[in-house]
């Protein structure tokens, strides 16, 4: 045996995803992955030949080698035509099948080392009696549908081939992927005349029948005749009047209705609109408005739904290659996806995703949409005040539209898509009406299947579309509306969350858009970290897309301008490009001080540590509040010094000392409003730090309600308020002994980092956030009992010993 027949044969291929092309026929291929696009090139640029092989899943982006059938069929380029850079039309001529043995090479596409499919024994006479009872039907066939009956005809019955023969039955019939994908991987030729003869069959069948209806309707074909005669008369005085043109118009919107899957309701409609269209002048006004009733009527894709894509295993791949991070919202996707393929007749679940800006609410409706093989559609309803902007207009309006709902569903083709009413925190209500209550029926279950749209007079099934609302918060999204909803809450990302997104999405994103390659760009860890940590601090990763944009064109200027080689972003770089660190954390360079708390706080853009200061100077026992606090906060602040107040002689406190000062106690950022009871331990704590002079330690951060008899109670936020916590470096929590539970959200690598106490009274908070006043090394500020002192004139010994206990 010689060396060369020992080299086994090596094509390159070409995955396709729904196609599946069997030998024997010249068929046009789309190709537009970048793989495909490789393989095709280098078959042009070799013997003009590639393996096409279907894959396992259709629904797989860049399939691997083992996601691929085994089997595939040998094919011929004959043309390419080259639509773009990235996109090709190919006209291949399939030839003989082919059996995948290993893979050369996948990189940058795969290069298949195949042997020929084996054919087992068939008896010959058998093959000839199915190859028979094939043709006679398949005859028929082409005698009916082909418009060279005669030439067709010829060609079938010099095949002579079984594969042929099944080639161009497939052509005539329409059979499904699965279908064509046993054909092809059938070894036995016997076996595939079996497997498409019931197929050809059943159409043969289904063409006689039409035939005999078609001659039984013969006899109408006078009467219709005698009606088309007087129609081209009534078409002739028309024209001589001017209106030719629109008696044509109103045949063709005869067709489309007649065509469309509307319902009885909607058709009714549509004929009597196209009844009075024919009564009137084309010049009337109310053509016009009938006319563009009727458009939207026929533009409304009644009847025509996806099929869902109900493969569990598929969906948490797609939404795990979209997104990083969001299990919990991941999580009652594939629930759904479950449900689905359980009960596929049960109403959608209305979701809210619910998340401060940039954590990828809105691009999370588009992963869900291609994770269910739906039509994607994007409503903004921010900003809208008007009720109609939901409902529609009265055609009685001039330019009267219909609302968004029903042209979100026109735009997307189906009327069971996934819908997402984007920002539905952000809708107003004026004089108009409130279109937030116009979204009661729209997002009820129980009513939905029959909304009524003001312009169309007709009920729209909404029940099979999937709606996804987002909103940054929901003190806004009144009480009806919010109870149609299932919240489901996205907190933010952690620092490991935003390396992990950057490095999968966000830096490639860049580097295409900025017309760069991936080699000529470096992005270190520690650069990434370091833009992270010092140049943004949000809950989301839309500034650090920003950030990472600015890196991109640094570095797209020294390569145009210099023409230099790749450019490595390490620390050094980050501050070269982007200046001075405009961030630091809370705790960095911080030292105990008395009276001054790390508080956390909630907020619609995540959470955020909050510091309260308290001072005292001589006065009459007032408190004062500033820094744009609710009234929330201000009870919470009169109920920590009430509870200071009664506990004073415990707390080391001479109550006469309270009726000694005024203590004013401030939250700064006074531009900011503030409100909510999460503040009042912190409180609490600052206001005892000061009165007994003990320093808070510096690297703790404190959150909890109070209540008069010294209770912690829980609070909401609690995965935000620790996210911010990390982020801030703070490595010291304390939190009501009522949020325990609240930990199962943290990500693990954040709890570890963290020290967490949970107390049940504030006494507990105050042992563990308070240091002894020895243990402060620091020159503190003057204490209560030096400004009483300095205020009475007395030395600064014998004043504090006649205000303090012992």
């Amino acid at each position: 045996m010689s060396t060369q027949s020992m080299i086994p044969e090596q094509y390159p291929v070409l995955a396709t995803r729904s196609l599946v092309l069997l030998p024997g026929i010249e068929a046009p291929v789309d190709v537009g992955r970048i793989a495909s696009v490789q393989a095709v090139d280098a078959a042009d640029r070799g013997n003009r030949m590639v393996l096409i092989v279907p894959q396992k899943r259709p629904e797989t982006l860049a399939p691997r080698p083992d996601e691929l059938h085994s089997v595939g069929v040998l094919a011929e380029v004959v043309r390419i035509a080259k639509q773009d850079a990235k996109r090709y039309m190919v006209t291949v001529r399939t030839r003989g099948r082919k059996r995948i043995t290993s893979f050369a090479s996948i990189h940058p596409y795969m290069v298949a080392e195949v042997d020929d499919f084996g054919i087992p024994h068939t008896d010959p006479g058998e093959l000839i009696e199915l190859m028979r009872a094939l043709s006679e039907p398949l005859l028929n066939i082409v005698m009916v549908r082909d418009e060279s009956p005669d030439e067709a005809r010829a060609m079938i019955e010099d095949l002579a081939d079984a594969d042929e023969l099944v080639a161009q039955a497939a052509e005539y019939v329409e059979l499904s992927r699965d279908e064509r994908l046993a054909i092809l991987l059938e070894p036995n030729p016997a076996e595939r005349l079996r497997l498409i003869l019931p197929s050809v069959v059943r159409l043969h069948h289904v063409l006689t029948i039409k035939a005999d209806i078609d001659a039984e309707i013969a006899g109408d074909i006078a009467r219709s005749a005698r009606e088309k005669v007087l129609r081209e008369r009534m078409r002739s005085i028309r024209e001589e009047l001017g209106e030719g043109d629109s008696e044509a118009d109103l045949d063709e919107y005869r067709e489309r209705i007649d065509a469309s899957k509307m319902p009885d309701e909607a058709r009714s409609a549509a004929k009597r609109q196209l009844t009075r269209m024919g009564q009137m002048t084309p010049a009337s006004p109310e053509y016009n408005v009938s006319r563009t009733y009727l458009e939207t009527l026929l533009d409304i894709p009644w009847g025509t739904y996806t099929e869902d894509t109900l493969d569990v295993a598929g969906a948490r791949e797609i939404l795990d290659a979209d997104h990083a991070g969001l299990d919990k919202v991941k999580k009652r996707i594939l629930e759904f996806v479950a449900v689905r393929k359980l009960a596929p007749d049960k109403h959608g679940p209305i979701l809210c995703l619910v998340g401060p800006p940039g954590v990828g609410k809105t691009s999370l409706g588009r992963s869900i949409a291609t994770a269910l093989g739906r039509k994607y559609i994007r409503t903004a309803l921010g900003g809208v005040r008007d009720e109609a902007e939901i409902r529609g207009h009265r055609r009685t309006y001039i330019g009267a539209l219909p609302g968004r709902i029903a042209n979100a569903l026109k735009k997307a083709g189906s009327m069971n898509p996934v819908m997402v009413l984007d920002e539905l925190d952000k809708l107003g209500a004026d004089h108009r009406g409130d279109p937030s209550s116009a979204l009661l029926e729209v997002l009820d279950p129980e009513q939905n299947n029959s909304f009524s749209d003001h312009y169309l007079e007709i009920d729209l099934d909404l029940s099979r579309v999937m709606f996804i609302a987002t909103a940054n918060h929901t003190d806004t999204i009144p009480a009806a509306l919010l109870d149609r909803l299932e919240l489901i809450r996205i907190p933010g990302y952690t620092l490991e969350e935003k390396r992990v997104i950057a490095r999968e999405h966000l830096i490639p994103k860049q580097i295409a858009e900025h017309g760069l390659d991936v080699e000529q760009i470096v992005i270190r860890d520690e650069a990434l970290d370091r833009i992270i940590a010092h140049y943004t601090r949000e809950a989301g990763v839309r500034n650090l897309e920003r950030e990472i944009a600015a890196m991109c064109r640094h570095a797209a200027v020294e390569i145009a301008g210099e023409g230099a080689g790749p450019v490595t972003v390490d620390s050094d770089k980050v501050e070269e490009v982007l200046g001075p660190p405009r961030f630091f954390s809370e705790v960095a360079g911080r030292k105990p001080e008395v009276g001054v708390v790390a508080g956390l706080a909630w907020m619609p853009t995540g959470g955020d540590i909050q510091f309260i200061e308290v001072r005292a100077m001589p006065g009459k026992g007032s408190l004062k509040l500033t820094g744009q606090l609710g009234d929330i906060m201000g009870e919470s602040a009169n109920t920590a010094m009430s509870w200071v107040r009664a506990n004073a002689e415990e707390l080391g406190i001479n109550p006469e000392l309270l009726q000694a000062v005024d203590l004013h106690l401030h939250v700064p950022s006074g531009g900011v409003r503030k409100d909510g009871p999460s503040a009042g331990i912190a409180i609490v704590v600052s206001l005892v730090s000061l009165l007994t002079h003990r320093p808070v330690r510096s690297d703790v951060a404190i959150t909890g309600e109070v209540t008069l008899r010294g209770l912690v109670l829980q609070v909401g936020g609690v995965k935000e308020k620790v996210l911010a916590a990390h982020r801030g470096g703070i490595r010291t929590i304390i939190l009501p002994e009522r949020n325990r539970k609240d930990l199962i959200d943290i990500p693990e690598e954040v709890r570890d980092s963290l020290e967490i106490h949970f107390v049940k009274r504030v006494n507990e908070a105050i042992d563990l956030a308070l240091l002894e006043a020895s243990d402060n090394d620091l020159a503190s500020p003057p204490s209560v009992f030096d400004l009483i002192a300095g205020n009475r004139g007395g030395s600064d010994g014998a004043d504090r010993s006649s205000l303090t206990t012992s």
